[in-house]
């Protein structure tokens, strides 16, 4: 009786032990659990943010990439307009100086050929209009360096002192008519009705003209046999 009292109060003190022990264990893993879940987010977030950064860091270096393409090509765009300006005022000075050197020396440059005859003022005409040659042709422009097929014979004669009206249709009006077959170095030829012209030139001899013929040719040096005029009208 003695024993199996002490054996039954010995087994009804091993459940309350157990009951003690097992909310600590439970507590310290819910923690460590608690604690690795926790460094596993941190884990994750850092994660998430240097592959934030790392993604920043390659478009800011693609966008640098590309503004510094951008920039060498606005500045390669720069130079070549800046070339180009350069060029074209070189041009305009050679054309300038070409043009004062004809004028000051038309009259002694005439000679007894049919293209650069002998007369001062049709000289200086025809040396004026063959430093034109290369121009523009652009409608209503009068010069210095486009021009209409009017406004090239009025610039012409002007040199010479005669004043022609601006347009085709009254420059066909002016003058003497000369027939075709007697056209000399110096008149002007007109293409269309006599004052309904629609294009004129001047006769510079050897079966060529000279005119600002249109925007894709400019200014330039014809066979009439090509192109014949209309008709013929001398002013000097």
């Amino acid at each position: 009786m003695a024993a199996a009292g002490a054996s039954a109060s010995a087994s009804a003190a091993e459940p309350v032990t157990q009951t003690i022990e097992l909310p600590t264990l439970t507590a310290d893993l819910s923690a460590q659990v608690a604690q690795s879940a926790a460094a596993t987010q941190q884990a994750a977030a850092n994660y998430e943010l240097r592959a934030e950064r790392d993604a920043a860091a390659a478009k800011a270096a693609t966008e640098a990439k590309k503004d510094l393409a951008e920039a060498k090509k606005k500045a390669e765009a720069k130079k070549k307009a800046a070339e180009a300006a350069r060029k074209a005022a070189a041009e305009r000075a050679n054309r300038s100086t070409e043009r004062a050197t004809l004028s000051a020396s038309a009259s002694a440059s005439a000679s007894t050929s049919v293209s650069a005859p002998s007369s001062g003022s049709v000289a200086t005409v025809i040396a004026f209009l063959k430093a034109q040659v290369g121009d523009a042709y652009v409608m209503g422009a009068t010069g210095p360096n486009a021009w209409d097929c009017s406004s090239l014979v009025q610039a012409a004669y002007k040199q010479v002192g005669v004043d022609l009206p601006r347009v085709s249709q009254d420059q066909s009006m002016a003058g003497t008519d000369v027939p075709l077959s007697s056209v000399q170095v110096g008149d002007i030829l007109y293409w269309g009705g006599k004052g309904s012209a629609y294009h004129v030139g001047v006769y510079i001899g050897n079966g060529q003209y000279l005119d600002a013929a249109n925007p894709s040719k400019g200014v330039v040096i014809q066979d009439l046999s090509g192109y014949p005029a209309s008709g013929a009208v001398r002013v000097l």
